[in-house]
């Protein structure tokens, strides 16, 4: 697994975030099954970068916790059985790595919605993570059922993780 970090966010998270997000990454693959090697790129930034992007990618004039721009169109959501099918277009041409696209995520709107939510930045940020991976490979929340499994799908990956809102501070390794 490849992930391509950055981190523009000048404040300082309570958590190596490049440690939390290669945990995080690795082990929501593995639970979904993913057959092949993945790559992913985050970026950490803050409310005024997020806000300039969500602006230009997607028309929307304000600050967003996170935002995924998938590499594929899934047939159906985890289902990575079409891809060899897809052809070389959704895997990386050297590595061989299934190519799985980018995420940004707001430093800033991880610490305002751990306070708001009365849980850990760390708990916040691997629920962003696990939640745009979830986007990435055709999982989305804008009719009721599909919210639902997706809500279904973060809550399992996170507490097999042992990141839960009383004990996120014991992630498994």
């Amino acid at each position: 697994m490849t992930l391509n970090f950055e981190s523009e966010y000048e404040k300082e998270l309570p958590f190596d975030a490049r440690e939390v997000a290669e945990k995080v990454f690795t082990f929501t693959m593995d639970y979904l099954g993913c057959p092949y090697e993945a790559e992913v790129s985050l970026l950490l930034t803050d409310d005024e970068t997020i806000h300039q992007i969500n602006k230009e990618q997607r028309d929307i004039d304000r600050a967003t916790d996170v935002l995924s721009f998938p590499m594929t169109d899934y047939v159906t959501e985890g289902d990575f059985a079409f891809l060899e099918e897809e052809g070389a277009d959704c895997f990386h041409p050297e590595t061989g790595e299934l190519l799985l696209g980018d995420i940004v995520i707001s430093g800033d709107k991880v610490l305002q919605q751990a306070e708001s939510y009365g849980h850990s930045p760390l708990r916040e940020y691997a629920f962003l993570i696990v939640h745009s991976l979830l986007h990435l490979v055709g999982y989305d929340h804008m009719e009721e059922q599909e919210a639902k499994r997706m809500e279904k799908k973060q809550a399992d990956v996170l507490e097999s993780m042992g990141i839960t809102r009383e004990g996120e501070e014991r992630m498994k390794k």
